[in-house]
């Protein structure tokens, strides 16, 4: 291994005689096999170590330039092998630039004084005017963020996890900057204070001050043209271009901003999309998508969301100024032009049409429409259930995972139906019979919330609600007896047993991560008592509590199956099973054919309508099939069919094996 020693006097002849200077030689030093051909008009300052040149690099279209340094102004840097740094405007200081790395065209790199690179900043999130700050760091979580951000009302709690926050940001403070290895810095502005991971590549941008870009090899970073940001810290595998401008933000892994989006104050998690649109103190969860240019996202908690053209929120009623928040739940849709006034919180996996300013909490009425009707809210419970675009959305996103880095920061469960979910239907069925015990099973409306119910959507709700949850805890019975052969009732009990009471009562979603909320109260706990102090041993909590999901999601699922269908965990038997397994296959084949059904819309004739230009009924069929496909030869229709017969098929399998166990 090469190491530096002080540079000797010919080879500061040969940089004299290239029209480079310095001065103070003496605090040179370089690398054995340093060739002072390859620094040429360039002026050196403060301390200087210096690698080797050997290397050339190849340009798009084939043209080759040679490592080295040309036209440009060093202070006190260290610079690796094989570097290429050219025409630099005003300097670069304070940095240590890794080997490979391929800095040119650019204004000035430097840090002054000692910095965090972003990791510290606080971002006023959910409420503008302040009280629900997070301050950011590299290692920064989904869930952790989640915590700090709404559990003000245990306020010792948040003075440890600022504390831990400070202990990390603190650690992680310099004077010196990093651009790591295989860089490239191209055409570039203006760089304060900003740390560059490994195969970053930076290209045209005009602006980044105080921030942290985590590249790596695995998860290469992209900052393109006409950026600026400012007090940022962005996560490995994301790309930020097309002019966006992020002020205090946190960006995730595998995110993409692009096409001129606007954030301030705002996080974006794991998988995010922003484009044209713009966002203020926004909490982006996992997968918040919005593409559109009207599209604002404000003050507001979202997750596996697709935003609508036009969507908006408002946080201001005028009177107290910017206060306001609202929570939407995991996996909502809003349609375009659609309008929430804050505050309010809304079910997990709802579809919001409309404008709403009722305030409502619609959190216990999961997969429902909130439409907007006579300027009234209109709530029709469970009935996202049956759509199609649900089931797509939960398939799609574990697909669309586009995190390369080993180490994920955020802990994702893609699961449409969980705990988290259930126990919400649960109490959905409760609050639709209270409605009904109320105010009378023939009353042909409903009021909740200052929402409308209307009877029959009361009574499909129900219907379908029931249909669910006999399919969660069917899947849950049949995953745990899979793959083993029983010879009585015994040996069916004792595996049924889940040998542990983690997982019972009430279940959290921390903005990507399920999980039961004794484990999470356990965890809080410990940091308020000093046990746990630092952010990797939060966020290791995380990862075990994700890791041990499904075991924690059995203990859950089989007391409510106890409750449910009535029964004993001593005197269960086979024949009990088969019942549930058969109310089962019910439920999931009836679901399905819903969804069939529901696909099926989109192949109707209204739907055929603009096609066939210039010609008949006949022609118009023809080009729709042409350009969409067959009904029956559709991916997600045959899908749906194979669904059914597989389905049947699994619990055929368990009936037959446990048939004979009396």
């Amino acid at each position: 291994m090469r190491t530096h020693r002080n540079i000797t006097q010919k080879e500061i002849d040969v940089l004299l005689s290239n029209g480079t200077e310095c001065s103070n030689w003496d605090l040179v030093q370089v690398k054995d096999g340093f060739n002072p051909q390859y620094i040429k008009n360039t002026i050196f300052s403060g301390k200087i170590k210096l690698g080797v040149f050997e290397k050339d690099f190849t340009l798009s279209g084939g043209l080759k330039k040679h490592s080295g340094i040309y036209n440009a102004v060093i202070h006190n840097c260290t610079i690796g092998d094989n570097v290429l740094i050219e025409n630099i405007q005003n300097y670069i200081a304070n940095y240590s630039i890794g080997k490979n790395s391929f800095i040119q065209n650019v204004d000035v790199i430097l840090v002054d004084g000692k910095t965090s690179f972003g990791n510290g900043v606080q971002v006023n999130v959910l409420n503008e005017t302040g009280g629900r700050e997070v301050h950011i760091n590299d290692k920064l979580s989904a869930h952790f963020a989640y915590i700090y951000s709404l559990y003000r009302h245990r306020p010792k709690l948040i003075e440890k996890m600022k504390a831990i926050t400070d202990f990390y940001c603190d650690k992680h403070s310099s004077e010196i900057g990093i651009i790591g290895n295989d860089c490239k810095i191209l055409n570039v502005g203006y760089i304060k204070n900003v740390k560059i991971g490994p195969y970053c590549n930076i290209t045209g941008t005009m602006k980044l001050k105080n921030g942290s870009i985590n590249s790596n090899e695995h998860a290469p970073v992209y900052i393109g043209r006409n950026v600026i940001a400012q007090d940022f810290i962005i996560s490995s595998g994301s790309s930020i271009a097309g002019g966006s401008f992020i002020t205090r933000c946190f960006v995730g892994q595998a995110c993409f901003i692009d096409h001129g989006y606007s954030a301030s104050d705002s996080l974006f998690f794991s998988n995010c999309h922003g484009e044209n649109g713009e966002a203020c103190a926004l909490f982006a969860g996992p997968y918040t998508v919005t593409h559109h240019k009207s599209t604002l996202l404000i003050a507001g908690m979202f997750s596996f969301m697709n935003a609508g053209s036009g969507s908006n929120q408002s946080n201001h009623m005028y009177k107290l100024g910017p206060i306001h928040q609202g929570i939407i739940e995991r996996g909502a849709k809003t349609t375009s032009n659609s309008f929430i006034l804050w505050p309010a919180k809304v079910g997990a996996f709802s579809l919001i049409m409309g404008r709403h300013s009722q305030h409502a909490d619609t959190s216990n009425l999961p997969f429902s429409y909130l439409i907007e009707k006579d300027n009234s809210t209109y709530i029709s419970p469970g009935i996202n259930l049956r759509s199609v675009g649900t089931i797509r959305d939960a398939k799609k996103w574990p697909e669309r995972d586009m995190r390369k880095d080993p180490e994920k920061l955020d802990c994702i469960n893609f699961n449409l139906l969980s705990p988290y979910t259930i126990q919400k239907v649960f109490a959905g069925i409760e609050i639709l019979k209270n409605l009904q015990f109320t105010a009378g099973e023939t009353s042909e409306i409903y009021t909740f919330q200052s929402c409308i119910i209307q009877n029959r959507s009361l009574k499909r709700g129900l219907q379908l609600y029931e249909i669910i949850i006999h399919k969660f805890l069917g899947n849950s019975i049949i995953k745990r007896l899979e793959n083993t052969k029983f010879k009585n009732n015994e040996e069916i009990r004792e595996r049924l047993n889940p040998h542990t009471s983690i997982g019972l009562g009430e279940w959290v979603d921390l903005s990507g991560l399920i999980a039961p909320k004794s484990e999470i109260d356990n965890l809080l706990d410990q940091i308020e008592s000093g046990e746990i102090t630092k952010l990797k041993d939060v966020n290791h909590v995380f990862h075990k509590l994700h890791e041990n999901y499904y075991v924690n999601e059995w203990t859950w699922a089989w007391d409510k199956i106890q409750s449910f269908y009535n029964l004993k965990p001593d005197t269960i038997t086979a024949e009990d099973i088969i019942k549930i397994v058969e109310k089962w296959k019910e439920s999931v084949i009836g679901l399905d054919e819903l969804i069939y059904q529901d696909a099926q819309k989109e192949f109707s004739l209204s739907f055929k309508t603009g096609f066939g230009a210039d010609g008949n009924i006949q022609d118009r069929a023809m080009d729709f099939e042409y350009v969409r496909g067959a009904f029956d030869k559709n991916p997600f229709v045959r899908t749906t069919l194979k669904h059914i017969e597989d389905k049947k098929a699994l619990g055929n399998e368990l009936i037959e094996r446990i048939g004979n166990i009396k």
